[in-house]
């Protein structure tokens, strides 16, 4: 059954609205980590206890994304997505009203479990209304959320929290998300596809715990709780990973058909090269504040000024992402422009604290840009070859894997700065631990672009309209 909804003239509409949601969500994972040491004060606990709440809200994701993707074909993808920006924000409310940590600690968790919701069936919806000549379009718009949030999060949260208290970090998600419920109702129609398909309790279990151990594990080690702890709750992640993967091979109705990771393109830009790639791109905003404020001595006020010209070339790439992909097709966008995005990271490992202004935002702003073209294009060629029927499946394995590669963009950088530290002798660190830092990135940056070699030229072309372009 199609609703009104599925023509192509409301892919553009559909695509705005999934991108608020995102920015939404986004937006309160970053926005909050400036405040922690308020809300320490408020539930009369030391600032460290309050980690416990990024974590349980990271872990929440974790268990419910892997049964995302089959709950918003069994329920429809605009009924399940109302449904969970509702829970998002009675649970940013109940977060906001909180007056203990265990409480807090709650909201949190219904916070996380709500998210995970929000990010693989907003894909689904998009992949389900946009043609194929669209996709580029309304990838790219879904994506800028998550190029923006992450940059201004942290420096719109500490004005926030300055000004007006912590607890508007949370409620500012409500108003935003009772605009997009009021927008999905009224303008987004319409009866929805739906299916009978069964539910694979098992898969779901295997596949939720793999997901909660290895980012759990990644967590423990990104926070030097215990690193042999760490260890070892990654390892038993990977190994319930091999268990989910052998059962839902094997199963006659699993949770996810794995059968789309024989898509050549959704398996590189999701799996292998896309992976790494996404390391480098999620390094960078953890890496340059600690260059800018440790490195460099700036205050945050400053750093927060040079972080925004780095948005700014994101920004600004967006507008002219579709027409280079149809000029130079994704193989050639995601070896060239992987590998100046790279570069462009590397050279953060050889900026002088005392570089000309000018020249330092020349420089954030061509970093900035690169990057948003590279995610970009990551992200669509993620759904460039997919079928309809493998349109739930690929939306929640992508949704799983970046969830994965967000992290190592943190554990991979701390883990360089240590060893830094530990061939230096030095290990209250320094300036030339971030450089070494930010160079490794740049080497596995430069390794995933070369991998997109393997792409066939002619992967995406319906997409990006190079193949079109070259025939005129």
């Amino acid at each position: 059954m199609t609703d009104t909804a599925e023509r192509p003239g409301n892919s553009r509409l559909i695509s705005r609205l999934v991108a608020l949601v995102f920015f939404i969500q986004l937006l309160d994972s970053t926005i909050i980590a400036t405040s922690l040491p308020q809300m320490a004060a408020a539930f009369g606990v030391d600032p460290v206890s309050m980690s416990i709440g990024l974590t349980a809200y990271m872990l929440a994701m974790a268990i419910v994304i892997p049964a995302a993707g089959w709950i918003g074909e069994r329920f429809g993808a605009r009924r399940v997505l109302i449904f969970s920006v509702s829970m998002f924000l009675l649970a940013s409310l109940a977060c906001g009203l909180s007056q203990r940590l265990e409480v807090f600690v709650a909201a949190r968790i219904l916070q996380g479990a709500a998210a995970a919701l929000m990010s693989p069936v907003g894909r689904l919806l998009v992949l389900r209304h946009a043609p194929k000549s669209e996709l580029m379009a309304a990838i790219s718009t879904i994506t800028w959320p998550a190029l923006f949030a992450p940059v201004i999060g942290p420096v719109l949260g500490g004005w926030i929290t300055q000004d007006f208290g912590w607890e508007w970090n949370f409620f500012i998600n409500i108003p935003l998300g009772l605009i997009a419920i009021g927008l999905f109702l009224f303008l987004v129609r319409g009866a929805e596809s739906t299916t009978t398909r069964p539910f694979d309790g098992r898969g779901f279990v295997l596949s939720s715990a793999a997901l909660l151990f290895l980012l759990g594990g990644l967590e423990l080690f990104v926070n030097q709780l215990n690193p042999l702890l760490a260890g070892v709750t990654a390892a038993l992640g990977l190994g319930l990973g091999w268990w989910a993967v052998s059962h839902l091979s094997s199963h006659s109705s699993p949770l996810f058909d794995l059968g789309v990771c024989r898509v050549p393109s959704f398996r590189m830009a999701t799996m292998t090269a896309g992976t790494f790639g996404r390391v480098t791109i999620n390094a960078t905003p953890f890496l340059l504040p600690l260059l800018l404020q440790v490195g460099f001595d700036l205050s945050a006020m400053a750093a927060g000024q040079f972080v925004l010209v780095y948005f700014l070339g994101n920004l600004a790439m967006k507008s002219i992402t579709s027409p280079v992909m149809r000029r130079f097709g994704f193989r050639q966008v995601l070896v060239i422009n992987g590998l100046i995005a790279a570069g462009s990271v590397g050279v953060f490992a050889f900026v002088p604290a005392d570089i000309n202004t000018l020249l330092f935002w020349l420089i954030l702003f061509g970093a900035g840009a690169t990057r948003s073209m590279q995610f970009t294009a990551l992200n669509t060629l993620a759904f460039a070859d997919i079928t309809e029927s493998q349109r739930a499946t690929s939306a929640t394995l992508a949704a799983m894997t970046q969830q994965v590669a967000m992290l190592l963009g943190v554990a991979i950088p701390v883990v360089m700065i240590r060893l830094s530290q530990t061939l230096q002798g030095n290990p209250d660190g320094g300036l030339s631990d971030f450089r070494f830092a930010f160079l490794a990135m740049a080497c596995i940056g430069t390794i995933a672009a070369l991998a997109f070699l393997r792409l066939s030229p002619e992967t995406g072309r319906e997409i990006s309209g190079h193949g079109a372009a070259s025939t005129r």
